[in-house]
Parts: structure tokens; sequence; C-alpha cells
């Protein structure tokens, strides 16, 4: 198994960046879909992004295309959000899920990933 890790939430103003990291530990070697999750106050959780490490392979939420990013680190098993031009409604708790997983494109329900982290605030003011 692996076990997912977040780093890198915090606060900005709207139009800032934040770049969160996901790193994963354990057995992985395995090849795996890692996705970011976020949750706002009073909403349900929310798919946001996510890649297939066999594929190679990235699948973005409308909300987010074109303002955030994926990449990956493989040499440290770490993912990255690249999160520019941030905007009020981005404020959520944001959750790094995986899943052992060999396809094209990484799943979008939640209730597929048996992995998680613990999750990092972002919140962003206006």
């Amino acid at each position: 198994q692996v076990q997912p890790q977040e780093s890198g939430g915090g606060s900005v103003q709207t139009g800032g960046s934040l770049r969160l990291a996901c790193a994963a530990s354990g057995h992985t070697t395995t090849s795996y879909a890692m996705t970011w999750f976020r949750q706002a106050p009073g909403k349900e959780r929310e798919f946001v992004a996510g890649d297939s490490w066999s594929s190679g392979s990235e699948l973005y939420a409308d909300s987010v295309k074109g303002r955030f990013t994926i990449s990956r680190d493989n040499a440290k098993n770490t993912q990255y959000l690249q999160m520019n031009s941030l905007k009020p409604e981005d404020t959520a708790v944001y959750y790094c899920a995986a899943i052992p997983f060999v396809g094209w494109a990484p799943p979008r329900l939640e209730s597929r990933y048996n992995y998680w982290g613990q999750g990092t605030q972002v919140t962003v003011s206006s």
C-alpha cells in the first residue's frame, strides 16, 4: 500500500499561486493513480485533478483547467499541484488520494480511492 502526505497549503490573495505536494511513501513500485480532491465548508468533496502513473495522462476538473497543473518527481515519489490565478472559490481543504491503477485516465470518483492524506488547507482571500 501507499500512504500519501500533503504539504504546501496556506493563505493567498486572489490571483496568487500555491504549490501543493503529495509525497507517497510505502509500496511505491506499484503503478498508481494519484488525484487531488477538495472540500469546501458545507460542500461535498470534489475532484480537482489527477494523473495516472502508468500512462502519464492527466485529468482536470473544468473549474481548474488552465489554472492548475500536475507534475511529478518520480525520484522523490512526489506529485505536485501548481495552482495559479487562485480564486476565493478555490478555498478548501485539499486531499491527495491514491489507488493502484493501470490505465489511461485516473478515476474521478473518490470512492475508488483507497489511500488518503490528511488534507491541507488552502485559503484564498479577495
